[in-house]
């Protein structure tokens, strides 16, 4: 089973020696979808939730000399299945692309397909650039990823421009000028989702940022966040599963530094054998459990990889397993295979496996530019391995990879964070937070009420946007509740608008 891939996930590098050598990159937003998942029957019909367009975006949005002007093609989505049409000002719904293919996260938005007919809505996913198939530079992304000349145009900025710019042509071709927009985003889409609200409100009327940690930055969310959510997650499910786990790391050095230990390890964890090292073991056993905190659903899914429900109570109980006896790799294996074979099909795991076959690459350019969020923190009581962030770290890495320097402050600057309740409650409105707290990036999203409009939905039980999934006869109530709240909230913002519109008219 390859696993390069997941590796490939937020954050960023983490530097095991002094040397820079790069050893692993922590945990991103959920980008990678193995498959979609499931669609109801009245959303399947024909076998097409949307047809696929494509819009000429300029390059740079925010210079006039003579190469910003150059063009790109940008993909978007489209479904006008339950659109109630122009004629009647019926809303649209648009997603904010994130790091990754625009269908991925089409496919596993379902609360949008679904509240679709209610709100008799245009549903529109705008593809983020230099992602999937929306490639400047000719659409080859060999080009578009060459050099810091060409990734330049790859930032927040220019995807929320990119973002105003379709909205606003769609909306004149459709002649739709007076429909109102509500956007959504979840993870990094949702963040962009929120802060599209901030910059552009003449163009959308709300946003529903699902697990958005617009907080996690510099000075304001703890490095230490992440890993404490996610050893939270497991110690709540079992004392002796949390203990194994976090006493694990330094038995797996030892068998590594013994004469044919890695052989053994090898054979304990059925890694394949073309390569193993004792780091890239334990590489592929974090990404299990930040992933698996991330997307502990109520439910079965497909997202990132095949899962049963709630996966973090399964992983403890093949770490609890009896029949493991004292045999702490069992145990662990046991755990990872919930993660990374819930199918039952691999037969070995190739640690060596560095692909990115979903196009997942760019974000290593975010996160050496702008994108600067600090997980890598572990404490003594982590089930991690103990590690302290260091910018520093940071800086290396990108230098060696593409000799510029991160700058760490220029989100906030952009965008705000800092003092967020003070200075949103002055001018910001519209915008749904919400949080699951058992989603290791809770941490660095908004948890309270901001005002009586910008408000922070925020589920004990819940992970990683699982607001946003497909929903199933499965869910608990707490989830149904928090999907009638989202929709009443979005439900009073287009009356609202409705009512602001007839006024003007009248």
């Amino acid at each position: 089973m390859a696993t390069g891939f997941v590796f490939l996930w937020f954050s960023f590098f983490i530097l095991l020696s002094p040397t820079a050598s790069i050893a692993k990159i922590t945990p991103r937003f959920p980008s990678t979808i193995v498959r979609p998942e499931q669609l109801s029957a009245a959303l399947s019909t024909k076998n097409q939730l949307y047809k696929t367009k494509y819009f000429t975006q300029i390059l740079d949005h925010f210079n006039f000399n003579p190469k910003s002007y150059q063009t790109f093609q940008q993909r978007y989505l489209i479904n006008d299945t339950f659109w109630g049409g122009a004629h009647s000002n019926a809303p649209i719904f648009v997603y904010t692309g994130n790091e990754g293919d625009v269908e991925w996260f089409a496919q596993n938005t379902g609360f949008m397909f679904e509240k679709a007919p209610h709100f008799k809505a245009l549903l529109v996913f705008i593809e983020h650039r230099f992602y999937g198939k929306s490639i400047p530079f000719g659409g080859h992304k060999d080009v578009a990823y060459s050099n810091t000349s060409t990734l330049g145009y790859l930032s927040s900025t220019q995807a929320l421009a990119d973002y105003a710019t379709v909205i606003t042509d769609l909306k004149k071709n459709l002649s739709a000028t007076d429909c109102p927009v509500v956007v959504f985003g979840g993870s990094y889409g949702g963040m962009l989702a929120a802060w599209f609200r901030l910059k552009y409100p003449h163009i959308t009327i709300g946003a529903l940022a699902s697990s958005s940690p617009i907080l996690n930055f510099e000075n304001i969310t703890s490095p230490y966040s992440f890993s404490n959510i996610v050893t939270k997650d497991f110690r709540s499910e079992s004392e002796n599963c949390y203990e194994v786990l976090k006493g694990s790391w330094d038995q797996i050095e030892n068998k590594a530094n013994q004469p044919g230990g890695l052989e053994a390890l090898r054979k304990s964890f059925k890694i394949c054998k073309n390569y193993i090292s004792a780091s890239s073991l334990e590489s592929w056993l974090s990404t299990a459990y930040y992933y698996t905190a991330m997307t502990d659903y109520p439910t079965p899914s497909n997202f990132i990889s095949p899962l049963p429900a709630y996966p973090v109570k399964q992983m403890c109980k093949a770490i609890d397993n009896p029949t493991t006896g004292n045999d702490t790799f069992a145990k662990l294996y046991g755990a990872a295979n919930i993660y990374y074979n819930h199918s039952g099909t691999a037969t070995c795991f190739d640690l060596a496996d560095d692909s990115d076959p979903h196009g997942l690459g760019g974000w290593q350019w975010q996160a050496c530019t702008e994108m600067v969020m600090p997980t890598s923190g572990n404490n003594k009581e982590s089930i991690l391995p103990e590690s302290l962030w260091n910018y520093d770290d940071r800086v290396t890495a990108c230098k060696l990879i593409y000799d510029i320097v991160p700058r760490p402050n220029w989100i906030t600057t952009e965008f705000g964070g800092h003092d967020i309740k003070r200075v949103l409650k002055r001018f910001g409105s519209n915008i749904i937070f919400f949080n699951g707290l058992r989603d290791p990036w809770s941490g660095g999203g908004v948890l309270k009420n901001i005002s009586e409009s910008i408000v922070a939905i925020v589920a004990k039980e819940g992970a990683h946007h699982v607001d946003l999934r497909f929903s199933t006869k499965e869910d608990p109530e707490w989830l149904k509740d928090v999907r009638k709240q989202e929709v009443n909230i979005i439900a009073k913002w287009i009356a609202q608008y409705y009512h602001d519109l007839a006024h003007l008219s009248s």
